[in-house]
């Protein structure tokens, strides 16, 4: 003769239930654990777990009697950090109706979809039932396609070559400086530089050594800006620096920097040390501005005059 583990099985509403309810209870037990999914029912007092079907029990194991929820699914020391009992119940007990979330399991790593509610149990009072169903297939899914847009966000906003922004990504982030700006009434400055005799570099090396100088100047942009500050690469050989809250003299100062550290660059290439210079442009933000091509005009204006007057050098739009 074969004795059930009365300790799964939901109980009757009386102690002596008639053969209706017995016949319910027992059609119940069968629908639940044959369920695909983890169902248990939980005091909210003492989180003692009161039933865990057949598809739990295979996963976390039979539990004993008094065994809390948050022991047995989860291995904490005390009530999980997200339990949703206070979600579920209002004032006088009420029950508040069907709350649907997500989470990991801290455990298996397994991600559920959980069905949570409050419900009379056979002895009268609130309980807590979840109905938890792994989707753990379809969460990983979903997080290899967000980070699969995330990454392409990025690259559509990053220059390959330099890890710079791009054309895109500066204009993008240019727009809102500028706004910024005109509304906090604040200075916003641009510096611009074009590398001075780069056709000469891939000419003479080819266009590995090129990249070679191209990533280098990328990796001292980086290194130099602030964190507010928006580096570039917009063209070829050409590259532009946003600086909010940075009035003239101070984007003067900072364009001399790059150009006296460009000048003291040493790129190696296979066995050929190669040297670079720039000519700079700097310009300001004007009253008068309301797109940020007006400001990166003046900024270029101001850069030729420097390749005219020699290159290497430093010129701002107010010396035209």
């Amino acid at each position: 003769m074969t004795t059930r583990d009365t300790k799964n099985i939901i109980p009757s509403r009386s102690a002596d239930p008639d053969v209706s309810g017995q016949l319910s209870v027992a059609g119940l037990q069968t629908i639940l654990d044959n369920l695909d999914a983890l169902v248990y029912v939980a005091d909210f007092d003492t989180y003692e777990l009161l039933y865990i079907n057949a598809y739990g029990r295979r996963i976390w194991g039979e539990f004993q009697k008094g065994g809390k929820c948050w022991k047995v699914l989860q291995n904490n020391d005390g009530p999980c950090s997200f339990c949703t009992n206070s979600l579920l119940i209002k004032n006088h007990n009420e029950a508040t109706g069907t709350h649907v979330w997500e989470f990991q399991n801290e455990v298996s790593k397994h991600w559920y979809q959980c069905r949570d509610q409050a419900i009379e149990w056979t002895d009268g009072r609130l309980v807590r039932l979840e109905i938890a169903t792994d989707i753990t297939d379809r969460k990983n899914m979903e997080l290899a396609l967000q980070s699969a847009r995330q990454q392409a966000e990025a690259a559509s906003l990053q220059d390959e070559l330099t890890r710079l922004n791009n054309r895109r990504a500066f204009f993008q982030f240019g727009e809102q400086l500028l706004r910024q700006a005109r509304r906090q009434q604040t200075p916003l400055a641009v510096i611009m530089f074009d590398l001075d005799h780069f056709k000469h570099t891939n000419d003479s090396y080819g266009h590995e050594a090129g990249d070679a100088v191209l990533r280098a100047v990328g990796r001292l942009l980086m290194d130099k800006v602030r964190e507010s500050d928006v580096a570039a690469r917009i063209g070829g050989e050409e590259f532009a620096v946003l600086l909010p809250d940075t009035p003239l003299a101070q984007a003067v100062e900072l364009a001399e920097r790059l150009r006296f550290l460009l000048q003291e660059l040493r790129i190696r290439y296979r066995k050929t040390e190669l040297r670079q210079k720039a000519s700079f442009g700097v310009a300001t933000l004007s009253v008068d501005d309301d797109r940020l091509e007006a400001l990166l005009s003046r900024a270029d204006e101001a850069m030729y005059l420097s390749k005219t007057r020699g290159r290497d050098r430093v010129h701002t739009f107010s010396q035209l």
